[in-house]
C-alpha cells in the first residue's frame, strides 16, 4: 500500500498589538496580499508596453480587486455555508472569514461593468491584460490555501496526499513542514494541486506576451478554458459525505486522524459542487472571448506598438479642448448652443431703450380749430414755418453787410 508522502505545511501567525481579525499578520493573508501586488505590478508593466493609460489601467484594478474579494465571500456564504449565514446574517460582511474562487471571479467581472458603465470606457484591452498577469498572482494566492489547508480533499493513501494525519499538526509549540514516514493516511490538498498546476500556465502567458503582442480577449479567454476543466476535476477529489475511508487502511491509523464528517464537505447538488456549476459558464465565457479576439486587429510585432506616456501640460491642455470639442458637437451640446444666442438676443431686447411715447390723441377742441383753420386758409404749423422761411433769411441777410452784397 502506497503512503502520503507530502509533508503537512505549518506556519505560525505574527502576532500584533491590534483588535481582531487584525491581531496578527497571518500566511494565508500575505501571500494573498503579495499576488495581488505583483499582478498589479506585472499588469501596469504590460499596460505601458501595450499603449494603455496607465491612470486608467490603476482605476480599473481597484474596481476589479475589490469587487473580486467582495464576491468571493458572498459567493462562499451564500452557496458554501450557509449554515453561518443563517446563524449570523453580518457573516455576509465578514469578508475575511471566508473567500471562493469563482465568487472572486464573478465580483471581478461585476466590477469590470461598474467600471465600464461609471467611465464610459471600453475595458477590453484593460480586462485582457489584467488576466495576462493573473495565474501569477493565483499561483501565490494558491500558495496561502496550502499554508491554512482550506480545501481539503479525500482521504487517500496516495503518494499525491499530504499528511494531515500527522500527530504534531494540532500542536501549536510545533511549526515546518511536517513529515512522517510511518504515516499510512492522508488527505488531498487542492490547494496546493491547483497552485501546482498554475504555475506552467503562468510561465506559458509570460513567453506568449514577450513573443508578440496577441488580440484583446486572447489571454482572458485562454484562462478560463485552461482553469474551467481543471477545476472541474479536482472538485471531484473534494470530501465527499461522511468522509469514507478508503479500503485497507488499518483502525489505528485514523486514531491522530482528524475526520471531516460534518458541514466541513462541499455541499452537492445532482452530484456536482456549486464550483462545478460555474465551470460551463466560465468555459463558454473563455470560448466566445476567444473567437471575439480573432477578429481584433493586432499588431505584427512590438516595435509597431507606441508604449504609453504621462502626458504633458500641452498634451492635457489640447486634450481638454479636444473633449470640449466632442461635448459641443454631441446633440444636446449643439442645442444648448443654437439656443443661448436666441436667449441672448431675447435678453437684449428686452432690456434696450424704450419705445418712444405715443403722442396723446389731441383734443376735440384742438381738433376743430385745426379745422377751422384750414377752412380760412391758414397754414398749418409746419407749412407756415414754410411759408415764413425765406422772410427771416431776408431780414437775416439784411443785418449781415457780407451777406447782403452792400459795400
Amino acid at each position: 500500500m502506497d503512503a502520503p508522502l507530502i509533508p503537512y505545511i505549518k506556519i505560525p501567525e505574527i502576532p500584533l498589538p491590534f483588535p481582531k481579525p487584525f491581531d496578527s499578520i497571518k500566511p494565508f493573508g500575505l501571500l494573498v496580499a503579495t499576488g495581488v501586488y505583483l499582478g498589479s505590478v506585472v499588469a501596469i508593466r504590460r499596460a505601458r508596453q501595450r499603449g494603455l493609460d496607465l491612470d486608467k489601467m490603476n482605476t480599473f484594478i481597484f474596481y476589479v480587486v475589490g469587487f473580486g474579494f467582495i464576491g468571493a465571500h458572498v459567493f462562499d456564504a451564500i452557496f458554501y455555508t450557509p449554515e453561518k449565514l443563517a446563524e449570523d446574517p453580518l457573516y455576509l460582511i465578514k469578508l475575511w472569514a471566508g473567500l471562493s474562487s469563482y465568487g472572486g471571479f464573478f465580483g471581478a467581472i461585476a466590477g469590470l461593468f461598474i467600471y465600464k458603465y461609471r467611465y464610459k470606457e471600453d475595458v477590453i484591452g484593460y480586462a485582457d491584460t489584467v488576466c495576462s498577469a493573473f495565474p501569477l498572482a493565483w499561483v501565490f494566492g494558491r500558495a496561502g490555501c496550502a499554508t491554512v489547508h482550506d480545501h481539503p480533499g479525500r482521504l487517500t493513501t496516495s503518494a499525491l496526499g499530504v499528511q494531515y494525519g500527522h500527530p504534531d499538526v494540532r500542536n501549536p509549540d510545533v511549526w515546518g513542514l511536517l513529515s512522517d514516514p510511518g504515516q499510512v493516511l492522508g488527505r488531498f490538498d487542492l490547494g496546493l494541486i491547483e497552485m501546482v498546476l498554475t504555475i506552467p500556465l503562468a510561465v506559458a502567458f509570460h513567453f506568449l506576451w514577450k513573443s508578440r503582442p496577441r488580440p484583446f480577449g486572447f489571454f482572458a479567454g485562454w484562462m478560463s478554458i485552461a482553469y474551467a476543466p481543471v477545476r472541474f476535476v479536482l472538485d471531484f477529489f473534494r470530501i465527499e459525505p461522511g468522509d469514507p475511508v478508503p479500503e485497507g487502511v488499518p483502525v489505528e491509523a485514523l486514531d491522530s486522524f482528524r475526520r471531516l464528517i460534518g458541514a466541513e464537505h462541499d455541499p452537492r447538488h445532482f452530484g456536482l459542487t456549486p464550483a462545478q456549476f460555474a465551470c460551463f459558464a466560465l468555459l463558454a465565457i473563455g470560448l466566445l472571448l476567444v473567437k471575439f479576439s480573432k477578429m481584433q486587429p493586432t499588431p505584427a510585432s512590438w516595435s509597431e506598438v507606441t508604449p504609453w506616456e504621462p502626458p504633458s501640460d500641452d498634451a492635457e491642455a489640447a486634450a481638454a479642448a479636444d473633449k470640449k470639442k466632442k461635448a459641443a458637437k454631441s446633440p444636446g451640446a449643439s442645442a444648448a448652443t443654437e439656443e443661448a444666442p436666441k436667449k441672448r438676443r431675447r435678453r437684449g431686447a428686452a432690456t434696450a431703450a424704450p419705445a418712444p411715447k405715443k403722442k396723446p390723441a389731441p383734443k376735440a377742441d384742438e381738433v376743430k380749430a385745426d379745422e377751422a383753420a384750414k377752412d380760412e386758409g391758414e397754414p398749418e404749423p409746419e407749412k407756415a414755418d414754410e411759408v415764413d422761411a425765406p422772410k427771416r433769411k431776408k431780414a437775416d441777410n439784411a443785418d449781415d453787410p457780407e451777406k447782403s452784397g452792400e459795400p
